[in-house]
């Protein structure tokens, strides 16, 4: 099963890195069924998506959605985020979870999905339907979105590679969703903030990651559930 990709052409090394670089197996992932706690009142921020969500490689606790948590309990935010991130999940496999997502019903979903997609050389026409058909489910159910967007390495082709890459834009332009327009800004590429695959950050990386989601959740927040908006962030 591969796993989801980082960007490692943005560290400059041109063609080095082979498609075996990039990808790792993964033992299959059960899909557990979504937990909600009904003792706790606070509005869902739901991480949805793949092993950058899950947190593959890191301890408990230091997944990047744990530390949204951190962040947004510090910043006096009352909002409770799941973790729904599965190793190894394509599109497809995310789309055949949305209904136990959007049972939960939470108030924003921070939508991760499309990079085993792009390792595996799926079609980009199928990502993106699957994609946005995601979109539009959540939306209709009341949730707001904040898409992750992500690349491919540079071995994968300009003419594959940018197709992919519009298809985050071209979606967060058609439904209207907050876009992050690369997840691991700043932290893909460095080998002091990425695991030895070179595939998923380390609980250092995933710290930087959160605060990069931070940015581009932080509007969607409503006032009402904690301070009006904070000039800063703390810092993990």
């Amino acid at each position: 099963m591969l796993l989801t990709v980082v960007a490692v052409a943005l560290c400059g090394c041109g063609g080095r890195e082979s498609q075996e670089q990039v990808t790792a197996p993964s033992p299959a992932q059960p899909r557990p069924p979504v937990q909600n706690n009904s003792s706790d009142t606070r509005p869902i921020i739901a991480a949805f998506g793949d092993s950058l969500s899950a947190g593959f490689g890191v301890a408990p606790g230091k997944s990047y959605p744990d530390d949204v948590q951190r962040l947004l309990d510090a910043a006096g935010y009352q909002y409770r985020v799941v973790n729904l991130g599965v190793s190894g999940d394509t599109t497809t496999d995310g789309l055949e979870r949305l209904p136990s997502v959007v049972a939960i019903h939470p108030a924003i979903v921070i939508l991760e999905f499309g990079g085993n997609d792009g390792l595996r050389g799926l079609p980009v026409t199928s990502t993106e339907k699957n994609l946005a058909a995601m979109v539009a489910a959540l939306q209709k159910s009341g949730a707001a979105v904040l898409l992750a967007g992500m690349t491919l390495p540079r071995n994968y082709g300009p003419e594959y590679i940018a197709s992919f890459d519009q298809i985050y834009v071209d979606l967060a332009r058609q439904y209207r969703v907050a876009w992050i327009p690369f997840l691991l800004e700043g932290v893909g590429g460095h080998p002091d903030l990425m695991q030895t695959d070179e595939i998923h950050p380390t609980a250092e990386g995933a710290a930087i990651v959160a605060r990069n989601v931070m940015k581009y959740l932080q509007p969607l927040l409503l006032p009402e559930s904690g301070r009006s908006r904070v000039k800063g962030l703390p810092v993990l």
